[in-house]
């Protein structure tokens, strides 16, 4: 049987809309097994024109579409027939399963690693987002992602290693290497409906080796956790107020910093003085009930009208990024104004100092959302513990309480 021509194509349309029947038109050998063909219908309004692949197997003709005529040309038609559906005819598969087999680019690979992030709720896909996005641009957006050796992606961290920025590198690499780990794991996801496959052999940045992680240390004592309250309570210099107050929390809380930042007035229970997050970074709902002290903290601030209690003082419709309350507080560390101290180093502050309030460390895990990693917790025990978290952050509220008066006492002597 003969290719067909955009002439035949034409002329048979015009047949189609005159006669009112349907029409079948086959480009070129192939009965038997499949081939391309052209369904023409007769509309109300018009003639529809949609290629199809067809197969026979079993005994029985399957079909599927490739696009619609004249947006989708002979030519073209012809090339994604013969790219994505003669190869699994001539191997008797079936043509339900087949998809686009061009190799996703590494935009491709990016983007949708971030949409699965996005996805899953996870608040890093805007910081990687943001990171990756510049990887592609230096990678090149257009390349398969299969291509790309280990040495392009050391060649673009080591610029960035040799300026001193260590932990940016390592931000580098870490952004490609998960990447491509979810672009291998996506190949045989059969939960995923893409028709987009990277056809990925190996993680090209999976022998990158990592920074070495300097694990914090730092914690404030007593007095250093009453000289920087105190300079939240009345700062010598403007500041934006919801950033000190966020600190202010920080402290009284021991929560991590994302979270307190990120605050939104829906999760404020001010009746039952309780945070509840649905969803934090270890993936698991966290409910804590928060000392009266923070508590008459939190009722003194009034939500902006986007409902964030700690709004950014350039966007007021976004929450305060980790990010700048880690400028704010390093501008005042160079000042000397206040210990020196990373908002980090406050949630380990609040586990030591809640530790010498007595608090156990089974109920200070408890309170921070560390997970417990023994069985019984991890699979079996489901109960909440807020009894128990209510009585410990009366302990430490208590505690706290008693420290401020007696540097109080201490000031006015």
């Amino acid at each position: 049987m003969p290719s067909l021509t955009d002439g035949e194509i034409r002329r048979s349309l015009k047949q189609v809309e005159q006669t009112q029947k349907q029409l079948s038109l086959v480009d070129g050998e192939g009965h038997g097994t499949g081939r391309l063909i052209l369904v023409m219908k007769p509309m109300p309004t018009r003639v529809t024109a949609d290629w199809m692949a067809q197969q026979w197997r079993d005994q029985k003709r399957i079909k599927k579409k490739l696009g619609s005529y004249p947006a989708m040309p002979l030519s073209k038609a012809r090339e994604v027939f013969n790219r994505d559906f003669a190869g699994m005819i001539q191997k008797g598969r079936s043509i339900k399963i087949a998809g686009d087999t061009r190799p996703g680019t590494v935009a491709d690979l990016f983007e949708a690693y971030v949409a699965a992030l996005k996805e899953a709720g996870k608040p890093s896909w805007k910081e990687a987002e943001k990171g990756l996005n510049k990887i592609a641009d230096t990678l090149g957006r257009n390349r398969p992602a299969r291509d790309i050796e280990p040495e392009e992606i050391t060649a673009i961290i080591r610029p960035i290693y040799d300026r001193g920025k260590r932990s940016m590198a390592d931000h580098v690499r870490s952004y490609i290497r998960s990447a491509y780990s979810w672009g291998l794991k996506s190949e045989h996801d059969y939960r995923s409906t893409s028709t987009c496959r990277f056809h990925l052999v190996y993680n090209p940045a999976a022998g990158i080796p990592t920074e070495p992680k300097n694990v914090g240390t730092r914690w404030l004592d007593e007095d250093e956790f009453l000289q920087l309250y105190r300079w939240l309570d009345c700062p010598d210099t403007p500041v934006h107020p919801p950033y000190a107050r966020a600190v202010k929390i920080l402290l009284l809380t021991g929560q991590r910093v994302e979270e307190i930042a990120r605050l939104h007035v829906d999760q404020w229970d001010a009746k039952e003085r309780i945070i509840d997050w649905s969803k934090t970074k270890n993936g698991k709902p966290h409910a804590i009930p928060v000392p009266k002290i923070a508590a008459e903290l939190l009722g003194e601030i009034k939500p902006n009208e986007y409902g964030w209690l700690f709004p950014s003082a350039k966007d007021p419709s976004k929450p305060v990024s980790h990010g700048t309350l880690y400028a704010f507080m390093w501008r005042q560390r160079e000042r000397e104004v206040i210990p020196v101290v990373t908002n980090r180093d406050l949630r380990r502050t609040w586990k030591t100092l809640a530790g010498k309030a007595g608090l156990s460390k089974e109920i200070r895990d408890r309170l921070q959302n560390h997970t417990l990693q023994d069985v019984s917790s991890k699979h079996y025990d489901r109960w909440n513990y807020m009894a128990e978290k209510r009585a410990a952050m009366a302990k430490w509220d208590k505690f706290v309480r008693a420290m401020l008066a007696k540097k109080r006492l201490k000031a006015a002597a």
